[in-house]
């Protein structure tokens, strides 16, 4: 027999962004105490408005399963003594089983026979397990933020107003916070009144009853069906973010779609400008023509239903124009301040106390830029737009505009910029010097703005790294990580022959220079390899390469990224698509091993060669490594590699016949530097003895 089980708490409104997690973690946590409580069932549904978190057990077993175990206890050596009779060891492992010595059995295992004791543990009713286990999985959440409340010392992420708890249609006793548990649970705030649960499989539709529809999924399609019927109607393409659909999705019980509209005066502001101020503000979606440009329209979510809503719409109009009012004002002020007097108040801004201001930053990226630039032997007049970029990228951090919406810098640097007669590339350059700003975005398409973005990353996280500032485990509070992956992705979409050192040695020195009370030592320059290194192996696994593939390139290296992507891409299509191609793998591997036996001084003497077979492996070398440097040079990374497979057939012939560890010491060392030789270039394009078969 089995019932449904229910289990709603329900809340003071909590913010948009805990609710899906939390639902998640309630859902988590309750199929975890199920499984370790022994408790059947067909699955857990989790629900969640603003209002309530809820799951569902369907078809749970109305009795715990019975359990049998065998555990195993001391060998038969230390269970009976010389006398053949129970030992202490043996007598107390039966007492902390609960069962009697006389029930013990002797199983062997890995050729030694132990004692064995079988616990049988009846399973118990479900109904007496439920209050205890539920109150427990409530103490048991956590959130980004808790609350207290009354004189409680409990702390949950908004008080607690009501509980429903139900085992099939019997009320399950339990009390939070001095809130009992019952059948009765709330509707709608304001369309709603209290509906009564008389089974948990009625639960969905008793609060569709009372205006509240608390399936997620069926809450977002609602919506989404709403705006895209609306789109067709008016030929309008509504733009929807995922994170605003989230949020929206996590405010509304009912939600119902409607439009308003603004005043197309506006419209002279940048539509960057207007659909932040919606989005971020209003939680409005805006709407656009075909070609992407902004239309004087809105889109909203009213937690209700469809009544009044030309009411609703005149509302939401009258705040929305207070707020463009707002932005045209900032936009309009902001255009009357010099980029100079801007430049001047940076010099006012605390970066960081003991990184100086951003005034002393923008210094730090120009001086990188202007040395990248010269490492990437740009032309006279693009290294001078480098520049200006660089001294200009920060100004409209303290305009208006950026001050009301953060988001926003870059896009208003360039509008600014423009508008205040600096080139093209310059204007572009500011808004490009962030992008990267998260995995997947696109990389700067101008010189200028991809200059100063590697010189602004690679100076925020040397300086963060010089001062102590290191992400470790989850934390990382200047998102050092991101800014190091974006470098990353730059050089690898740009191609640029640039490795990680040259970037590295550029900013260090820089900071050395502007900060002479501070010496960077080498420490710092491993600590920062030691860092990009696992942001390359990132890279490379999400390009789809095996982990022994990713282990085995960056192990030879990965300063030139370009050239790790590439080498790793050439051995992932090998490993995968080439049958033979573990022999190859399996003689490189075998000279790697005996040539880590050469001694450091030894030198490769060919007239010293003896065998035909060591004779062949030294021509064939000598051709291969030229060859094998030719397609390095060219970055042909798959030609590279088939040049050291081609080095099988005369490494095979060579183990086949000549005895390595000869007992002359000339022939022997003179031999393991051939291996040795053989193994430099192997070594350059991989470790392939981490590959794993």
């Amino acid at each position: 027999m089995s019932k449904d089980i229910l289990f709603e708490i329900g809340l003071e409104e909590v913010p948009a962004r805990f609710l899906r997690a939390a639902m998640e973690q309630l859902q988590d946590k309750t199929e975890k105490w199920l499984e370790s409580s022994r408790i059947t069932h067909s699955g857990v549904q989790a629900y969640a408005t603003p209002r309530r978190l809820a799951v569902l057990v369907k078809a749970a077993a109305e009795r715990q399963t019975d359990v049998s175990e065998e555990v195993k206890g001391p060998s038969r050596k230390i269970a009976l003594d010389e006398n053949g009779a129970w030992s202490k060891a043996a007598l107390g492992f039966a007492r902390s089983q609960g069962v009697s010595p006389d029930d013990f059995t002797f199983k062997e295992l890995a050729g030694v026979e132990y004692i064995y004791a079988t616990k049988n543990s009846n399973g118990v009713d479900t109904a007496s397990l439920l209050s205890e286990g539920l109150s427990g999985i409530v103490s048991a959440m956590t959130f980004p933020k808790n609350m207290r409340w009354g004189a409680y010392e409990f702390k949950f992420v908004r008080p607690i107003r009501w509980l429903v708890a139900l085992f099939g249609e019997a009320v399950i006793e339990l009390e939070i916070t001095g809130v009992k548990s019952g059948n009765l649970s709330r509707g709608h705030r304001f369309l709603g009144t209290e509906a009564v649960i008389s089974e948990p499989a009625q639960y969905v539709e008793a609060l569709r009853a009372q205006h509240v529809l608390v399936d997620v999924q069926e809450r977002e399609a609602l919506i989404l069906s709403q705006i895209n019927r609306l789109a067709e109607e008016k030929s309008w393409t509504i733009a929807i973010k995922e994170d605003l659909l989230e949020e929206v999705l996590f405010l509304v019980e009912t939600p119902t779609v409607l439009f308003g509209t603004f005043d197309p005066s506006f419209l002279n502001i940048p539509q960057e400008v207007l659909i932040t101020s919606m989005r971020e503000h209003q939680r409005y979606f805006p709407v656009l023509d075909d070609a992407g440009k902004l239309l004087p329209y809105f889109v909203t979510v009213r937690n209700g239903n469809a009544e009044s809503l030309d009411v609703i719409a005149k509302g939401n109009e009258k705040v929305l124009r207070a707020r463009l009012s707002d932005a045209k004002f900032f936009y309009e002020e902001d255009q009357k301040l010099q980029i100079s007097d801007a430049l001047a108040k940076l010099e006012t801004i605390v970066y960081h106390e003991e990184l100086g201001s951003v005034g002393d930053k923008v210094r730090r990226i120009r001086a990188i830029a202007d040395n990248i630039a010269a490492k990437l032997s740009l032309p006279a007049d693009a290294a001078a737009e480098v520049s200006r970029t660089a001294d200009i990228c920060k100004f409209d951090l303290v305009t208006q505009m950026v001050y009301e919406f953060p988001e926003l810098q870059g896009t208003m640097g360039e509008d600014y910029a423009r508008k205040a007669g600096e080139a093209e590339n310059v204007a572009k350059g500011i808004f490009e010097h962030y992008q990267p700003r998260f995995a997947g975005d696109a990389v700067p398409s101008t010189q200028a703005g991809l200059v100063v973005s590697l010189a602004d990353k690679i100076d925020t996280i040397v300086g963060c790294f010089s001062i102590g500032i290191i992400p470790t485990g989850s934390q990382d509070p200047y998102a050092l990580r991101r800014q190091a992956a974006g470098i990353v992705q730059m050089l690898l979409e740009h191609q640029l022959p640039l490795s990680l050192q040259e970037i590295f040695t550029i900013a260090v020195e820089v900071h050395e220079n502007l900060r002479p009370e501070k010496h960077l030592g080498t420490e710092l320059r491993i600590s920062l390899y030691e860092f990009f290194g696992l942001r390359v192996k990132r890279l490379l696994s999400d390009e789809g390469a095996r982990y022994d593939v990713v282990d085995a390139v960056t192990a030879a290296g990965f300063d030139d990224i370009v050239a790790v992507v590439a080498r790793s891409r050439a051995l992932t299509q090998a490993v995968t698509e080439q049958a033979d191609f573990k022999i190859a793998v399996d003689s490189l591997t075998r000279v790697a091993n005996l040539a880590a036996k050469a001694p450091a001084d030894a030198t490769l003497e060919p007239a010293l060669l003896q065998e035909a077979a060591e004779v062949n492996l030294y021509e064939s070398w000598q051709s291969a490594h030229a060859a094998y440097q030719a397609a390095i040079e060219a970055k042909d990374a798959a030609k590279a590699l088939a040049v050291l497979s081609g080095l099988q057939e005369a490494i095979t012939g060579f183990f086949d016949s000549v005895m390595v560890m000869a007992e002359d010491e000339g022939v022997r060392n003179n031999r393991l530097a051939l291996l040795a030789a053989v193994n430099a270039d192997s070594r350059s394009y991989a470790d392939f003895g981490k590959l794993v078969w």
